[in-house]
């Protein structure tokens, strides 16, 4: 079975909204899907957070198991959208950022 992180389309006519969907790649588009891990909203400005939302732990899993990503998928992922670091990372990024600051300026 092959397995795709791809887009599948919903919303109302010239209104799209996508959800983010791992699914079997011979399942139809808008139909059965595996898991949902996030969703895209192109209608919303580009500087917008709530534009492109990924559960990064989850994508990264996916990816990780062998499922391969559709093109838009991948090209969020390239212009850094959507980022493969948890948040726990990030916050602890910034924990260690803000103690060199510190001891920078004592």
């Amino acid at each position: 079975m092959a397995v795709k992180i791809r887009l599948a389309r919903f919303g109302a006519k010239k209104y799209p909204f996508y959800r983010i969907v791992v699914a079997d790649s011979r399942a139809p588009r808008d139909g059965r899907f595996i898991e949902r891990i996030g969703q895209y909203n192109p209608m919303l400005p580009k500087d917008n957070k709530n534009r492109v939302m990924v559960k990064a732990d989850r994508l990264k899993y996916w990816l990780s198991v062998g499922a391969q990503a559709s093109e838009r998928v991948l090209w969020f992922i390239k212009k850094g959208i959507i980022t493969l670091e948890t948040e726990a990372k990030k916050t602890k990024k910034k924990k260690t950022e803000t103690k060199k600051a510190k001891e920078q300026e004592a």
